[in-house]
């Protein structure tokens, strides 16, 4: 049997001070209230780097979640990502400040025309030398959709389908409006560009209508390395068509091992290769010395977590609000609806021998993909992931910089001694450190079909 490749591992973070685990920012030790400096995410970039991960992840929203006890006065109150800054803004003073770290910014089909988007992300792309990603989102919170002029959200699988036409247009942008050689820079006979390679893409469509051409010029991986998140029906073949990562939350192994088969099925029916998609499973680290210690710093965290904050967050997630019900209400005292019916179950079944409540909901939360160990038995979980399919790992913190300097200067040596993760960079753009292939998605991809669709005489409409 060839030994298996190391795990990918990528920092989970959002330009915020409160992201995942709510509360924990009141640590004397938490510098995440430092968001809004450049310094702070610098210096968290340099550790990532000094410990090989292959990407630093931001997170976003663009708007709040929904009511939590018929107002947000609890997402403001705990900082549960409000302030939430721009991540696409820093994201040039990172690479700058580093050499191969990955850099993915998620940003919504809802936030930004996508001859923009594609104009912005091919700068970037070119400052970083070919180390952009982009995690597509589609955007569930009725809240942004208002503010960026929508009476509400769309349906939910129409959500899809425009991330479709979206993403067709900057594809068709990224990978067809400039032929390869089209930016001559030819002092000698003072000519710039070649007119002949550089084309209108006139993409009309039901939402968007693109003339052209592209105004960047070919960046190192011309479209940037495609992550994305939806766990629905759809938002996996959307993945599956598109996707070159997949950020996912399982409970463990075995049901990482079941979406993973059922999505690289369908990675194969949308004609390409079940390793043209990666796999990313969230998880947060609780690290000691000795299992006591790591048990003992569990325990303290959860003593630092904001139980209610964590249940407002799953509330805003899931469109239920659970806020008015005070933390030791029974979970079977609240309405039984169809957005409650599933998450009930999920905490009754963490619990025996009493009343699930609603602050067993809130532990739930915060207990959730929680890895608790020394460096060595972390090492032996993180290579039963690896054996269900799981490529890579999305940290979560409870802390920054401490969560990610604690993981790479402990658990990393450990994992590289195993062969679970790499101890340098590969050469290359970040789509290359990752895949080990070339710099640009390959001709199977979607995105592809594109390149020198344009070119006079090969013929396109440009309609989606």
């Amino acid at each position: 049997m060839p030994t298996p490749p190391p795990l990918h591992f990528s920092a989970f973070v959002m330009n915020t001070t409160s992201h995942i685990l709510q509360g924990t920012w009141r640590q004397p030790d938490a510098g995440q209230t430092n968001f809004n400096s450049l310094d702070h995410w610098v210096e968290l970039a340099k550790i990532l780097e000094r410990g090989k991960f292959d990407f630093i992840f931001f997170a976003d929203v663009v708007g709040l979640y929904g009511d939590f006890g018929g107002s947000y006065e609890k997402y403001v109150e705990s900082g549960l990502q409000i302030p939430s800054n721009d991540p696409g803004v820093i994201a040039s003073a990172i690479a700058y400040a580093t050499d191969d770290l990955g850099i993915a910014i998620t940003s919504s089909v809802i936030q930004e025309h996508p001859f923009n988007f594609a104009r912005k992300i091919s700068t970037l792309d070119h400052a970083s030398n070919g180390r952009i990603a982009w995690n597509i989102v589609t955007s569930g919170l009725a809240n942004a959709a208002r503010n960026f002029g929508f009476d509400d959200l769309e349906e939910h699988d129409e959500r899809y389908r425009w991330a479709e036409e979206y993403v067709d247009v900057v594809y068709k942008l990224w990978e067809g409006s400039w032929d390869d050689g089209a930016l001559l820079q030819d002092r000698q006979r003072g000519l710039h560009g070649d007119y002949a390679k550089i084309h209108k893409i006139n993409h009309v469509g039901k939402r968007y209508r693109v003339e052209g051409p592209h105004l960047v010029a070919p960046s190192p991986q011309r479209t940037p390395v495609l992550f994305q998140a939806g766990s629905s029906s759809a938002g996996e073949d959307f993945a599956a068509r598109n996707a070159e990562a997949q950020f996912i939350i399982t409970p463990g192994p075995e049901q990482a091992k079941a979406l993973v088969d059922d999505t690289r099925r369908r990675v194969m029916a949308a004609g390409r290769r079940p390793g043209d998609l990666k796999f990313f499973q969230g998880l947060h680290f609780v690290i000691g010395g000795t299992e006591a210690e790591a048990r003992r710093k569990a325990d303290e965290l959860d003593e630092s977590i904001d139980l209610e904050a964590m249940v407002a967050h799953l509330s805003g997630a899931v469109g239920v609000d659970f806020g008015g019900h005070p933390l030791d209400t029974p979970l079977g005292d609240i309405g039984d609806t169809d957005g409650t019916r599933s998450i009930v179950a999920w905490v009754r079944e963490s619990v025996s021998g009493r009343d699930a409540t609603v602050r067993d909901l809130g532990l739930l939360q915060g207990r959730n993909s929680r890895v608790v160990g020394t460096p060595e038995t972390i090492a032996d979980q993180l290579e039963r992931w690896r054996d269900a399919g799981v490529d890579g790992i999305n940290v979560v913190n409870a802390t920054i910089p401490g969560s990610y300097a604690d993981f790479v200067d402990h658990v990393i040596p450990v994992l590289q001694d195993r062969g679970l993760a790499q101890r340098d960079y590969a050469r290359g753009t970040t789509r290359a450190k990752v895949f080990g292939g070339g710099d640009l998605l390959p001709e199977r991809h979607p995105a592809a079909r594109y390149r020198g669709a344009f070119t006079p005489g090969r013929g396109t409409t440009g309609a989606a």
